[in-house]
């Protein structure tokens, strides 16, 4: 005869609802019910799903492909009109994703000659978040990209024979050719923080530098980025919440691209949007169609105005598809041509040219092509631009590796620290006793 167990009390672990509203059972009063809401802004929801597959070859050896299921033959949907965004804005934003993939299509070409040191890496697909995240920041605002979001720093005025030069490690490049990729920034005039490759560590930074700027009596957008794979890692986690915590005027763009290298974003993460994890921060947060210029902007430009009023963090989710592999070196043979057939009609240029010139009917056809002329042209004089930099010296590795003669003194930006003065003297106290 089986021993009857006695029945258990039962628990709440793990049987929450996760909107975070009580249980049907509790009932409703003032303090145990909570409603949250990610706003989502995109005028299509694609419905596809990728999936793992092991097969083997003849000769029995596993190999990993992966398939991609749902509807992939639904028609793009059309541009949404900007809540803030003029005509003239708008051409504007366009021009700067030309001049990011039209630099991007140099380097490549720069790459293929032999004339880049390294890899390189592309934000193709990506022109959208890039540029009209940065537009939507104030002069004063900060900003840290990462490798994917060069559009952000042609924005925030680097030239394009910046970036080609850093790639090639000319001696004319930010980092005087002691770099061969994205590592630099310029913290004296365009408030531009160095990307770090440690994936996540620029939150906490940036997270900083708002404190610092608040520290001085000024409330400061600090705008980054974050890849869904990086977006997995601890140390975003501390630094987002650390804005959180401190009500510090962090905008993050979390750029949902679908792959973190080769592995799908269904293997790597279970929540449905990445947008859900501001709710675990109690911050905001927002969905948009990263391939749309003015959701981006419109989602920025009300991050960064919370930014302004001292009210805290925004976590904005830019759902789109990385069009190419992780580097160059990457032929992202891993992912379904389906794939790249679906983002590819999605081409955030291709739908705001489309948008400013068949529907709002802001450009012309002709002024268009103009337009499109002018930025070749600029870009094929910053390519000669970078080709013509000499390579450093030798001798000159020698310079710039420890601060010589106080050559980067680092003053308060906004003025002394609003800090308030102790009265208290310092008392000894005894040594802290270390137990073996």
């Amino acid at each position: 005869m089986g021993i009857r167990k006695a029945k258990s009390k039962p628990t709440s672990n793990g049987n929450r609802p996760r909107n975070g509203a009580s249980s049907s059972k509790a009932k409703p009063n003032a303090t145990n019910l909570r409603t949250y809401s990610i706003p989502d802004y995109r005028l299509e929801h694609p419905n596809f799903t990728v999936r793992q597959r092991i097969e083997k070859d003849r000769l029995g050896h596993e190999h990993v492909r992966y398939e991609v299921e749902g509807d992939l033959n639904a028609p793009v949907p059309p541009i949404r009109d900007s809540k803030y965004l003029d005509k003239k804005q708008c051409i504007e934003i366009y021009r700067w994703m030309l001049l990011n993939r039209k630099m991007e299509v140099a380097l490549e070409n720069l790459y293929k000659q032999g004339k880049v040191v390294g890899g390189v890496y592309f934000g193709l697909g990506q022109e959208a978040c890039s540029c009209a995240s940065a537009y939507a920041l104030d002069e004063d605002d900060w900003f840290a990209p990462m490798i994917r979001n060069q559009g952000s720093l042609l924005v925030r005025g680097f030239a394009a024979s910046d970036t080609m030069m850093q790639y090639m490690a000319k001696a004319d490049s930010p980092t005087k050719g002691r770099d061969g990729t994205s590592h630099f920034g310029d913290i004296e005039r365009r408030n531009m923080v160095s990307p770090i490759s440690m994936l996540g560590d620029l939150i906490p930074v940036m997270a900083g530098v708002a404190l610092g700027a608040r520290l001085q009596g000024r409330n400061l957008a600090v705008m980054t980025y974050i890849g869904d794979g990086g977006q997995s890692t601890g140390v975003t986690y501390e630094g987002i919440n650390f804005a959180a915590v401190q009500n510090l005027g962090l905008v993050l763009f979390v750029e949902s691209n679908l792959w973190a290298y080769s592995t799908p974003s269904e293997l790597q993460y279970r929540c449905k949007d990445l947008a859900e994890r501001a709710i675990g921060y109690g911050i905001p947060g927002v969905i948009v169609d990263g391939t749309d210029a003015c959701q981006v902007y419109d989602a920025a430009h009300e991050a960064v105005d919370r930014a302004h009023r001292g009210e805290g963090p925004t976590l904005i989710e830019a759902k789109m598809m990385r069009m190419k592999g992780h580097a160059i070196h990457d032929a992202a043979s891993y992912v379904p041509k389906p794939m790249f057939e679906f983002w590819k009609k999605r081409d955030p240029i291709a739908r705001f040219e489309n948008y400013l010139v068949r529907e709002k009917k802001w450009l012309t056809a002709k002024e268009n092509e103009e337009l499109i002329a002018s930025v070749e042209t600029e870009i094929e004089a910053e390519r000669e631009t970078a080709v013509n930099s000499p390579m450093p010296t030798p001798e000159s590795a020698e310079g710039g590796v420890y601060c010589e003669d106080g050559c980067h003194e680092i003053k308060p930006k906004y003025g002394a620290p609003k800090v308030k003065k102790g009265t208290s003297t310092f008392k000894q106290t005894e040594a802290a006793v270390h137990l073996r």
